[in-house]
């Protein structure tokens, strides 16, 4: 069974930082693409980083570029995202996401990151 687990969501004043980790239940060389997006209340789900295992390429949403940084630690199973001089919209639920050589997708249960002061 695939799972993803996010964790290190939590409040925030502008211009902090928060580290988001999402552990995978199986090794993170099984997916084809592992990433993040975001969202709030009464809007759609949108992209904010992906990593590409197979170009070694990361992307992200224009909002968060220079500010957020994906990466992933093969050793531990985990895909990480640093945000850095967050913002206030920046608040959001971010769910961790992957699709795996079979081409599924799979996602985490979201974890909640609000900035405010």
């Amino acid at each position: 069974q695939v799972s993803l687990v996010e964790s290190g969501g939590g409040s925030v004043q502008p211009g902090g930082s928060l580290r988001l980790s999402c552990a995978a239940s199986i090794s993170i060389n099984m997916y084809n693409r592992m990433g993040w997006y975001r969202q709030v209340p009464g809007k759609q789900r949108e992209l904010v980083a992906m990593i590409i295992s197979r170009v070694s390429a990361t992307s992200y949403a224009d909002s968060v570029k220079g500010r957020f940084t994906a990466g992933t630690d093969s050793a531990k199973n985990t895909v990480y995202l640093q945000m850095n001089r967050l913002k206030p919209e920046d608040t959001a639920v971010y769910y961790c996401y992957a699709q795996d050589l079979g081409s599924l997708e799979h996602w985490g249960q979201g974890t909640q990151v609000t900035v405010s002061s």
